[in-house]
């Protein structure tokens, strides 16, 4: 069997997918939704790019505040690369609990660039997001169980 080329898959990645999107994991995993997103096959993976870089600068901002205020929360020392499980809680877990903050139904329906744009016409600013019920929200969030 030959091995992949991890650097030839890389290349080819950046090639085909202009933005990426800060939210790939969750969208991948099925947890949440955006209509704005667009699947690309590329070497028998899976990817998500962003059709909307206007958005995505918004949806890139809150990525990173979840990830900031999540350090504590799911117990990450600054500056250690995040494990898979935990990466999902905060993707799934945060856009789901500022979804609830909204009035949404925070589910698999949820659309990451349409909750976040809502958020930012009622708060007026990613800074002024309800961190405290966001981050019980991704506590709280469970990934589902492997198959086995």
């Amino acid at each position: 069997m030959a091995e992949y080329n991890e650097d030839a898959y890389k290349l080819a990645r950046k090639a085909y997918i202009e933005y990426s999107c800060p939210f790939e994991r969750a969208l991948l995993s099925r947890c949440v939704n955006c209509a704005r997103s667009r699947k690309v096959n590329l070497a028998e993976r899976e990817a998500i790019a962003c059709g909307a870089p206007e958005v995505r600068e918004h949806c890139l901002a809150f990525y990173q505040a979840v990830h900031e205020n999540a350090q504590f929360a799911l117990k990450i020392a600054p500056g250690t690369p995040w494990p898979f499980g935990k990466e999902i809680r905060a993707q799934c877990g945060g856009v789901r609990g500022l979804a609830a903050t909204q009035g949404g139904a925070g589910d698999e329906t949820t659309d990451i660039a349409a909750t976040v744009l809502q958020a930012l016409a009622s708060t007026g600013g990613i800074e002024a997001f309800p961190f405290s019920e966001i981050m019980r929200a991704v506590v709280h969030y469970e990934p589902r169980k492997r198959r086995g």
